[in-house]
């Protein structure tokens, strides 16, 4: 097989119609995140049946052959924990990949164990050891040396195998189509989520009250822009636990922000005016124009009953997924138990259907969820030695 790095257009160019004639390719990137706006995009790894190269996005500027064929319905791409490799299309050509599958989705219906390193599913699938010398290499630095372009290389170089694997055995059990359900799901969580405002990306908004997310929108509207006229990425430009802070003072004078804690450096100082324009702006909405988070209308008295209930779930669906080797993880969260009881027990039928009870998972867990709400489901310990020691039996009917 051969192996290189690519660093002119028509070699690139020669690559990606390779590839568009295999319709099967490994894909992988190398990116540092935590300096500019968007993650800088470094290197790109591909391996065919065929061909096992490395892409320079400093010398191959334009990458749209690639982007193409990502999202294209007839190229299989395979990845592994490919959340930023999805971002990567989504941001260059607005279009979200069609056939993408991830090894580690695909493990994760293999056994209980999600989600799971590459240096840990290849020797789990295939029985080889891989290497990870490489973690902190700064990618964006050039050139790069030999060892760094083997490094990031072997991070393609199994996963044609290990899909290879997996599918034959998912395909056995009857699980292939839940893969690619799952991956479908994790591209349009990725594309929901991209297309959400700044404001709404923060955590602990719906805590706040509609006039504070007047000002805390104002807010991370103005950090977002001033992100990408600098940049740099939004934590840079202020951090979350201080933007914040900022909505809950609502400062009304430069003084203001600079006694807030950590808010006295210089370059909080030059922008104090715009923080304080932004809380102004914010504050002076009129109400009928203010956000609002739609939020659950619980009584306190219920919570402590959707708790208890949602541990007895809990305990249910961890023997379920151990019983059919399904990562827990990867079936449902806490979320999504207390969503079911609310839906099923409260009746409480706002938004989706909860996720438990659609597709795939409905088919794991669905029934059983349901009857041990409705009392339908008796347990005991039976199992002792067994990594799923409990049985949910049907009770029999009354007479």
């Amino acid at each position: 097989m051969s192996e290189s790095l690519i660093v002119e257009r028509d070699e690139f160019e020669e690559l990606c119609a390779h590839i568009k004639s295999q319709r099967l390719v490994a894909f992988d990137t190398e990116f540092v995140s935590e300096y500019t706006y968007r993650p800088e995009l470094c290197l790109l790894q591909f391996a065919t049946k065929e061909k096992l190269v490395a892409v320079d996005p400093y010398a191959v500027r334009d990458l749209a052959s690639w982007w193409k064929l990502m999202a294209d319905e007839e190229t299989r791409v395979i990845v592994h924990g490919g959340q930023a490799e999805v971002r990567f299309c989504l941001d260059a050509i607005d279009e979200p990949p069609r056939n993408v599958i991830d090894l580690q989705i695909a493990e994760g219906f293999r056994g209980r164990s999600y989600p799971l390193a590459y240096k840990t599913i290849v020797p789990r699938v295939l029985g080889r050891q891989v290497h990870s010398r490489e973690t902190r290499t700064d990618w964006r630095r050039r050139p790069l040396s030999p060892e760094q372009t083997r490094y990031a290389i072997e991070d393609v170089d199994h996963v044609l195998a290990v899909w290879d694997r997996q599918e034959r055995d998912l395909t056995r059990r009857g699980r292939v189509d839940w893969v690619r359900d799952e991956c479908r799901r994790m591209i349009e969580d990725i594309d929901r989520e991209r297309n959400r405002e700044p404001w709404e990306r923060l955590s602990g908004v719906h805590k706040l009250s509609p006039r504070e997310l007047a000002v805390l929108r104002e807010l991370a509207a103005w950090r977002e822009a001033e992100a990408e006229r600098r940049d740099r990425s939004p934590r840079r430009i202020l951090r979350d636990d201080l933007l914040m802070e900022m909505v809950h003072r609502q400062p009304r004078s430069e003084n203001d922000v600079a006694q807030t804690r950590d808010m006295n450096r210089k370059d909080y100082k030059r922008v104090a005016a715009e923080l304080v324009a932004c809380v102004e702006r914010g504050l002076a909405l009129p109400p009928e124009q203010l956000p609002r988070v739609p939020r659950p209308e619980f009584s306190s008295s219920r919570r402590d009953d959707e708790q208890v209930i949602g541990k007895l779930l809990s305990i249910a669906l961890a023997n379920r997924c151990a019983e059919v080797e399904i990562a827990q993880q990867l079936v449902g969260t806490s979320a999504d138990l207390q969503h079911l009881v609310r839906w099923h027990v409260y009746k409480e039928h706002r938004g989706p259907t909860p996720r438990l009870l659609r597709g795939w998972r409905a088919e794991v867990c669905g029934d059983l969820l349901t009857d041990v709400l409705d009392g339908k489901i008796t347990l005991r310990v039976a199992h002792v030695e067994s990594d799923h020691p409990l049985a949910f039996e049907r009770r029999d009917p009354l007479p």
